[in-house]
């Protein structure tokens, strides 16, 4: 028969198990070992077409990306810094995609969708750097482009190779530091119950959705961190092409302004569809967000635009096609 004490240790554990649990000196612990990824898609029939569809586009970033990189190293025209943050830019860009599309592509071919615990967490670790590196990447090459454009006799003083190889350290070191918080946050949480992540990799809000612990401090510095960085760097870049913009007005040939302008229309076109993805994905009601909107979002700013941004930067900029004119008859001589 169960003493006085036992059935009062067994009503307080059934009114509060959490709070129960901390003052007897129970601690949850994490006895999930392995996540299952839902992927992009149920339906079987679609499963082989967007193998076909993200395998290309994942092919032609990474062939784009890298063409991208060794024209500007190729090229001593290009060895300036607007080419400088641009070959970090697409390196960034490689990364990117790498992190995510590979375990998407095996997951539209494998029935088995798992994913380790460890390697989630890396997957999201390396997702975090590169996501908020390019945002600061893209705030960096707005600040050279407000440089060349607004002060153009102190250009080559003012973005030395020492100021810009400082400003890419910077932009790597801002998005390693975070993803480290964020990382060292999702370890601190317990996951005991479901380990289905309705999502085809494993981003910061599922995994805190799955969790049976306090997601308090998480999302607090979800808001705070992601919060900041959109403010800081949509700022930056605001607040450089205001100045572009005044300068550019001020040019009084239209053959002046049109040439200033081209100078940086690649880029505030890179910004324009990465910024967009990403408000769209985080800055609305959360009553309006479905499952699918999210997923679609998420393939655009993940996938599509890494693919996206050397084909902009290489139709939309004259150096860069003379550059690969060049290289190209080089490899392949003209006969006679």
């Amino acid at each position: 028969m169960a003493s006085a004490r036992d059935v009062a240790l067994a009503q307080r554990k059934a009114r509060d198990p959490e709070d129960f649990s901390e003052k007897n000196g129970i601690k949850n612990h994490s006895i999930v070992t392995e996540f299952l990824l839902s992927g992009l898609t149920e339906q079987p029939e679609l499963q082989l077409p967007l193998f076909g569809l993200f395998l290309g586009i994942y092919t032609i970033t990474v062939v784009g990306n890298l063409g991208m990189i060794s024209i500007i190293r190729l090229n001593h025209q290009l060895h300036i810094p607007m080419y400088y943050f641009l070959s970090s830019l697409s390196f960034l860009d490689v990364c990117y995609s790498s992190v995510i599309t590979p375990k998407m592509l095996s997951g539209f071919l494998c029935r088995d969708r798992s994913i380790s615990y460890s390697g989630c967490v890396t997957q999201l670790f390396f997702f975090c750097v590169c996501v908020i590196s390019e945002c600061y990447m893209l705030a960096a090459m707005a600040y050279d482009r407000y440089v060349a454009i607004c002060s153009p006799l102190l250009y080559k003083v003012i973005m030395s190779p020492s100021v810009c190889s400082l400003l890419v350290a910077a932009v790597f070191s801002v998005g390693f530091t975070d993803a480290v918080i964020h990382g060292g946050c999702i370890l601190r949480l317990s996951f005991c119950g479901s380990n289905i992540i309705k999502h085809y990799f494993c981003d910061i809000v599922p995994l805190i959705k799955l969790s049976c612990s306090s997601t308090y401090i998480d999302e607090l510095l979800i808001f705070a961190i992601g919060g900041f960085n959109m403010v800081a760097t949509s700022l930056a870049i605001i607040i450089s092409y205001a100045f572009i913009l005044t300068s550019i007005l001020r040019i009084h040939s239209k053959k002046g302004r049109c040439k200033a302008f081209s100078t940086c229309s690649s880029h505030l076109t890179a910004v324009l569809i990465f910024y967009g993805s990403l408000m769209s994905m985080y800055l609305k009601p959360a009553f309006t967000s479905s499952l699918t909107q999210e997923k679609i979002s998420s393939v655009f700013y993940t996938t599509v635009i890494p693919m996206l941004n050397p084909l902009i930067y290489s139709l939309r900029n004259k150096e860069v096609k003379n550059a690969l004119t060049k290289l190209l008859r080089r490899k392949i001589p003209l006969s006679p």
